[in-house]
């Protein structure tokens, strides 16, 4: 098999049931930004251990490049 090429298109609502027909019949993937970030959402850490002071910090030094 060979590996799949990442490719973003821009595909007309009007559009979508003929292209989703042709997925499955390709045997393709469709990913929308939408649940891209509802995986990475979905991915992050629930419980981190962080003070206040700790995320004011790492803004800052972000922020102002100390």
């Amino acid at each position: 098999m060979q590996p799949a090429l990442d490719i973003r298109l821009n595909i007309p609502k009007s559009d979508m049931v003929f292209f989703r027909a042709l997925v499955v019949k390709m045997g393709w993937k469709i990913e929308t930004k939408e649940n891209t970030l509802q995986k990475y959402i979905a991915s992050r850490p629930k419980n981190v251990k962080l003070s206040d002071k700790d995320i004011l910090s790492e803004v800052s030094s972000v922020r102002y490049r100390k």
